[in-house]
């Protein structure tokens, strides 16, 4: 079958769309609608996916932190209710005990703590002790200076990484402060480096903006806190799923702090891997409730379509028969139904498409003022894509019409007359 478009086909088509204007305005907008929902349901969805991502951006996705809890059983003379601490020397345990394990770094934080530098204050500020290797749990990003190294926490010097808050608040010209002192509870620090992360997502003992990073060991001695550890960050390595080795992770470490072995509360095991697949799976619901939302809009717009078709043919009859009469092959009339259903299909799908990216572009432009800008865009491959169907469906919808007005004789024309 082929469908020609000359000049003459095509004012036809027109004529017969524009005979009754208000039918096939009404008839379109279904389609415009389905098409309009289709569109801002996928970029609405992958703007939110964006910003969400961006709150988890640079934290290991197979990452578990240990913290410590009370005990929910006796064990060994110890009675339930007994509160014990996680040790530094708990990463060489693990380290040599569970092989699996990519990084296994401490951490410990002290809150509410007041930063000066001046006469500027920062009174909400939370010392986070941490060592090098803590970047592989949550990679820092660096505007000024770099992070903490080795050397730093071996020497236990008196150096710091500002969080994005703390920088904004003492150093409110945006000078580099690398090289510069801030004070701490009566200690000086040199300010090496401004992170410049806002992980709202996860925050491993507070926030990273409102963070002053200093060596860990330098943090155990200054703030007298022995052998203990707040919390433990690990990583498994490639290929190993976190959630696969984490029995292994509680035995070692109620071993050596007598621990009853079934005593699952005795420590909380944060799994982000299982947050980062809930979070996986909770978008390709979305996903599915948008393409089934919208493709049942469209689909309804292209039923309206059909049936708005089948009575203009059944308006038509006597032109149809005329036709036959003088000649028209019945290929001719399915491909004249078949060209007023695609087009009718494609001007209403296309405006949907048109406006719809313009409404993402302007809820676009809104975010981009905010501090998490994210695209809201449909892809072009999408829009294409979206065109192509919007000619199938109404290849689709107009069969059914312009098969009835292939069954249509020139004696019907003369009867319906």
């Amino acid at each position: 079958m082929r469908l020609r478009f000359d000049t003459d086909t095509f004012r036809e088509i027109l004529d017969s769309l524009l005979r009754n204007r208000s039918r096939s305005l009404l008839t379109g907008f279904g389609v415009f609608w389905g098409v309009f929902m289709l569109m801002l349901l996928i970029g609405g969805s992958s703007g939110l996916k964006e910003v969400m991502a961006r709150n988890f951006e640079g934290f290991a996705q197979n990452t578990c932190i240990l913290f410590a809890d009370r005990t929910t059983k006796p064990y060994k003379g110890f009675k339930k209710g007994r509160s014990w601490n996680l040790e530094y020397k708990d990463v060489d345990r693990l380290r040599n005990l569970v092989p699996e394990l990519e990084t296994i770094t401490p951490s410990v934080g002290l809150w509410g703590k007041s930063v000066t530098r001046g006469e500027y204050t920062y009174g909400n500020a939370v010392v986070k002790g941490t060592r090098a290797d803590f970047v592989n749990i949550e990679a820092p990003t660096m505007r000024f200076g770099r992070f903490l190294n080795e050397s730093d926490n071996a020497q236990e010097r008196k150096v710091c990484v500002l969080g994005k808050k703390v920088f904004t608040n003492l150093f409110p010209d945006g000078e580099d402060p690398c090289g510069k002192q801030i004070c701490i509870g009566g200690s000086y620090f040199t300010v090496i480096g401004v992170n410049w992360a806002d992980n709202n997502g996860i925050n491993i003992n507070g926030s990273a903006a409102d963070a002053v990073t200093i060596p860990i060991n330098l943090a155990r001695r200054a703030y007298n806190l022995g052998n203990n550890v707040q919390m433990l960050c690990l990583t498994a390595k490639e290929g190993i799923a976190v959630s696969d080795i984490t029995p292994k992770i509680r035995e070692v470490i109620y071993r050596a702090h007598y621990i009853d072995p079934t005593d699952e509360q005795a420590m909380f095991l944060f799994n982000t891997q299982l947050l980062f697949g809930i979070v996986d799976n909770l978008f390709r619901g979305i996903n599915f409730l948008v393409w089934l939302i919208g493709l049942g809009t469209l689909l309804a717009g292209v039923i309206g379509v059909s049936n708005i078709m089948m009575v203009s043919v059944r308006e038509r009859t006597t032109e149809i028969g005329i036709r036959r009469a003088i000649g028209a092959t019945p290929r001719q009339i399915l491909g004249q139904i078949i060209s007023e259903s695609i087009v009718l299909t494609l001007v209403a799908g296309m405006m949907g498409i048109v406006i719809s990216v313009a409404i993402l572009a302007g809820a676009e432009f809104i975010v981009s003022q905010t501090e998490n800008p994210a695209s809201f865009q449909v892809s072009f491959l999408t829009a294409v894509l979206a065109a192509l169907l919007l000619s199938v469906l109404g290849v689709v919808a107009g069969l059914m019409p312009a098969s009835r007005a292939m069954q249509i004789k020139p004696v019907d024309a003369m009867s319906d007359e």
